[in-house]
């Protein structure tokens, strides 16, 4: 999607890379979505030891989110803790 005309080079080369970037991390953003969604499915079927084996593939990858920046550091701390406790819950 272009963005207008830009009148400098450098203006030229931002949204170029604008353009990158943005794919970029909502493919990052899909990927972590999905690997969330797996946990949440596990969660769902009633199965502990499932949710905890992608619980633990799940949790870098969401860290990894907030290295690149794409998620707020609060944010992937918040759904972590929700997650761990729900599968936690599973055991009671």
């Amino acid at each position: 999607m272009e963005q207008g005309m830009a009148n400098h080079k450098s203006a030229e080369k931002r949204i170029r890379r604008n353009a990158s970037r943005a794919e970029i991390n909502h493919a990052r953003i899909g990927r972590i979505r999905t690997f969330v969604k797996k946990v949440e499915a596990a969660i769902a079927r009633g199965d502990q030891a499932a949710a905890g084996e992608a619980f633990k593939v799940a949790m870098p990858e969401m860290q990894r989110g907030v290295t690149k920046g794409v998620l707020h550091k609060n944010t992937v701390s918040r759904k972590i803790s929700r997650l761990a406790a729900r599968i936690k819950g599973l055991g009671a």
